[in-house]
C-alpha cells in the first residue's frame, strides 16, 4: 500500500518541462459567470486590472469553482462491494492571481487551493466511505527584473522565486482511519543573459538554483499510533544552460543548445537540444527538432516504513527523447496546412515494483522503455465574413515492452468550426466533432472509441457594451463512453459525464 497516494515517486524534476506564459495586463474589470448541468458546477471569476499614468501596471483575480459532483455506481473490483457513491465525488477550487509592474521590474503571485472528493476507493482504501479526498494548496512568488543594455543588444533577466506546496489525503483502511501529508517549501534564483551582439547570432546563457529546504511526509493512523511516519528531506539543485540560434541567410537558421543539470540525488545530467528551420519558399517551411529532457526521482527514492514499502536511494533521472519534422504550407494568406511526424522514446522510467530481499513495495527503475511514433495533420482556414474552421488528425502508436500502452489511442481526430449567425448582429455560433480511438486497459481489453459533438452559442445581451453570453452544450448526443482507470484504482475503467449544458455571462467593463 502506498501511503501517499497523491505522490509519485518523481516530480518535474530538474526543468525538464518549461512553460512561459505572457500577461497583458487589462484596463478595467472582468466579471464571470457560469453554471453546469453535470455534477452541478458553478464557476466564478472577478479580474481587475489598470494601467497608471506612470506606466505602472497592476491586475488581480479571482476565481472559484464548486461541484456537486454525481452519484455513481461503482464495483470495487475482488472486494466484491458494490453500490452508488453519493454525494461523495464533489470538487471546490479556488485561485488567486496577482501581477504588478513598473518598467523593468514586475512582481507574480499565485495561490491555488483544490479539494477533489474520492468515491472510486483509490490506493485500497475502504469503498463507499465518506470524507475521503485529496486536497492540494500551491503558493508560487517571484520579483522579475528584465531590462536592455548596450544599445539593446543585451538583454537580462534576473528574478528570486519561492513556493509552497501542501497536501493531504484523509483515508481510511480496514476501519482505521489515516492522514497522508506531503508539505514542501523552496525558493530559488535564475540570470539570463541574451545577446544580439554578433550579427546573425542570437547566443543565450543562464545559470539557476533551487533549494528544497523542508520536503516531508507523514502518515498518521488514527487507530493504530505505532504505524505513524514523519521524514524529512532537502536538496539542493543547480543547472545552467547556453543556446545559440544561428540564421545562416534569409532561408535558413539552426539552434544548438546545451543543459546541465546537478544534485547530490542523481549527479550530474546534461540535456541537449537543437532545430533546423528551412523557408523553401515564401509559402513553404520545414521544421526539424530534437531535444532531450529528464525528470529527477522526488523523495519517494528515500522513503521505507518497514512494513509496507522501502527505499531505493540508487533511483536515477528519467530520460526522454523526442524527434519532430514539422512542414507548414500557406497556399492562401488565411489557410494554413500543417504535417508533422515525430518520435520520443522515454526510458530509465520509474513504476512501483517489488523489492526482491524484502518483497515490500518499492519504486524502481523499470529497465521497459516506451516508444512512441506517429504524425499530425492540420488545417486552419479564416473567411472574410469572420468564419473559421479548424481541423486535425493524429496517428499514434506507443509501446512499452512490445505491448500498446495502457490509455494512448491510436485514432484522435477533431473538426471545430465558427460562424457569425446572419442577420443577427454579434451571433456566433461553434460546432465540434471529436473522435477518440479505442484504449487499452489495465486488464488487457479495450474502450470502444466514440465520437463527441459540442455546440456553443455566444453573443452580446441587449447591445450592452461589454456584456457577453454563451449557451454550450458538451456531448450533444449523449454518447456513453468509458475512459480506462489508473493502477490505483480498484475499476479498469469509468464512464463519462453524458449531455451537459452551461451557461457563462462574461462582463467587461
Amino acid at each position: 500500500m502506498n501511503l501517499f497516494p497523491g505522490l509519485a515517486a518523481r516530480s518535474t524534476g530538474l526543468n525538464a518541462m518549461l512553460g512561459v506564459v505572457n500577461i497583458i495586463t487589462r484596463k478595467g474589470a472582468e466579471l464571470s459567470a457560469s453554471y453546469q448541468t453535470a455534477e452541478i458546477m458553478p464557476q466564478e471569476r472577478v479580474t481587475l486590472g489598470k494601467q497608471f499614468e506612470n506606466g505602472a501596471d497592476a491586475l488581480i483575480s479571482f476565481s472559484g469553482l464548486q461541484s456537486r459532483g454525481a452519484n455513481r455506481f461503482f464495483e470495487f473490483g475482488d472486494s466484491g462491494i458494490s453500490g452508488v457513491a453519493r454525494h461523495m465525488d464533489g470538487e471546490n477550487v479556488k485561485q488567486m492571481f496577482a501581477r504588478g509592474s513598473y518598467g523593468p521590474l514586475s512582481f507574480d503571485f499565485i495561490y491555488g487551493n483544490r479539494k477533489k472528493e474520492d468515491p472510486t476507493g483509490a490506493y485500497l482504501s475502504d469503498p463507499l466511505i465518506p470524507g475521503q479526498f485529496q486536497r492540494d494548496r500551491r503558493l508560487n512568488a517571484q520579483i522579475q527584473y528584465n531590462d536592455n543594455f548596450v544599445n539593446d543588444t543585451l538583454n537580462v533577466l534576473e528574478r528570486v522565486f519561492l513556493g509552497q506546496y501542501r497536501y493531504e489525503n484523509p483515508a481510511v483502511y480496514g476501519d482505521e482511519r489515516t492522514l497522508s501529508t506531503g508539505p514542501s517549501d523552496w525558493h530559488g534564483a535564475e540570470l539570463r543573459l541574451l545577446s544580439t551582439a554578433t550579427t546573425d547570432h542570437k547566443l543565450m546563457f543562464g545559470v539557476e538554483y533551487q533549494n528544497n529546504t523542508d520536503i516531508k511526509q507523514t502518515f498518521q493512523n488514527f487507530d493504530n499510533p505505532v504505524q505513524n511516519i514523519a521524514l524529512h528531506n532537502s536538496i539542493l539543485r543547480i543547472g545552467a544552460y547556453i543556446q545559440n540560434e544561428w540564421c545562416i541567410n534569409d532561408a535558413l537558421s539552426v539552434t544548438a543548445g546545451l543543459r546541465y543539470d546537478h544534485n547530490k540525488w542523481v549527479d550530474s545530467v546534461f540535456s541537449p537540444r537543437g532545430g533546423l528551420i528551412w523557408q523553401a519558399s515564401p509559402k513553404v517551411t520545414f521544421k526539424a527538432l530534437y531535444s532531450r529532457s529528464h525528470r529527477s526521482p522526488n523523495s519517494f527514492r528515500n522513503y521505507s516504513d518497514g512494513t509496507y514499502q522501502v527505499a531505493n536511494p540508487g533511483l536515477q533521472s528519467e530520460m526522454a527523447d523526442t524527434a519532430e519534422i514539422v512542414a507548414n504550407y500557406l497556399p492562401l494568406p488565411s489557410m494554413n496546412l500543417r504535417a508533422t511526424v515525430y518520435q520520443w522514446d522515454m526510458h530509465n522510467i520509474i513504476a512501483a515494483g517489488v523489492d526482491p530481499i524484502s518483497g515490500l513495495s518499492q519504486y524502481q527503475q523499470t529497465g521497459k522503455r516506451v516508444l512512441a511514433k506517429g504524425t499530425e495533420l492540420s488545417l486552419d482556414k479564416i473567411w472574410d465574413f469572420g468564419g473559421r474552421l479548424r481541423a486535425s488528425y493524429g496517428l499514434q502508436n506507443a509501446e512499452q515492452h512490445n505491448s500498446h500502452l495502457v490509455n494512448s489511442p491510436y485514432h484522435l481526430g477533431k473538426i471545430n468550426i465558427s460562424i457569425p449567425i446572419p442577420l443577427i448582429t454579434g451571433l456566433h455560433a461553434g460546432y465540434e466533432l471529436q473522435y477518440y480511438g479505442k484504449r487499452k486497459t489495465l486488464d488487457g481489453t479495450h474502450t470502444d472509441s466514440y465520437v463527441l459533438a459540442n455546440f456553443n452559442l455566444v453573443t452580446n445581451i441587449l447591445q450592452v457594451k461589454g456584456l457577453e453570453a454563451s449557451l454550450s452544450i458538451y456531448n450533444l448526443f449523449n454518447e456513453n463512453y468509458l475512459h480506462p482507470a489508473a493502477d490505483s484504482n480498484r475499476q479498469n475503467a469509468f464512464w463519462q459525464p453524458g449531455r451537459t449544458v452551461r451557461f457563462r455571462m462574461d462582463y467587461r467593463f
